[in-house]
């Protein structure tokens, strides 16, 4: 049965992936490269992740580095990290980008939570929409008579058992992000 339900294990997998890429862009209180995934620069009109036009360094737990290997595109950087969710202001020095982390007062922590909370929230909603999009398949195959009513009941279950499994590994990784958050 299990392979009957591959397709929607999948889907609610990349969920869970993009649930904990969206996590990793939520910075803590030390320096983290992966905070500026989420953050694209236009570079020739094409919308570039900062890791494609520029490399990341971190000289000390609370400092990062940004050096463009093309010097036209530093402006271009800074004004990215400016407009994105990030909350810090870079410091440009002409060559490379600095950015330092603050520590994280009590505000910011709660609002680092409530985002967290946020991409949890919405994965979940994915992961449900995966088990709707599921069930409708097995409704519209027991209108076809390909499956009996029991089995309908039984896939209902199983689908259920499954995003019931997807949900609780969800909120773990929630929890453990809320828990790095205030460690720090």
């Amino acid at each position: 049965m299990s392979t009957e339900y591959a397709e929607y294990t999948g889907k609610m997998k990349k969920t869970i992936e993009a649930v904990a890429n969206q996590f990793a862009s939520v910075r803590a209180g030390r320096a983290n490269a992966a905070v500026l995934d989420q953050i694209t620069v236009e570079y020739y009109g094409v919308p570039t992740p900062i890791q494609q036009v520029a490399s990341i360094s971190s000289p000390d737990p609370r400092t990062l580095i940004i050096q463009p290997w093309d010097a036209s595109c530093l402006k271009l950087i800074e004004k990215a990290i400016q407009i994105s969710e990030l909350g810090i202001n870079p410091q440009n020095d002409g060559k490379v980008i600095r950015l330092v982390f603050p520590q994280l007062t009590e505000e910011r922590r709660k609002e680092l939570v409530k985002q967290v909370h946020k991409y949890s929230e919405e994965g979940k909603i994915a992961i449900r929409n995966v088990r709707r999009i599921a069930m409708e398949d097995y409704k519209e195959l027991k209108k076809k008579s390909e499956i009996t009513e029991d089995d309908l009941k039984t896939c209902e279950k199983d689908l259920q058992k499954l995003t019931d499994d997807y949900i609780k590994e969800l909120e773990a990784l929630t929890a453990k992000k809320e828990k790095e958050l205030y460690e720090i």
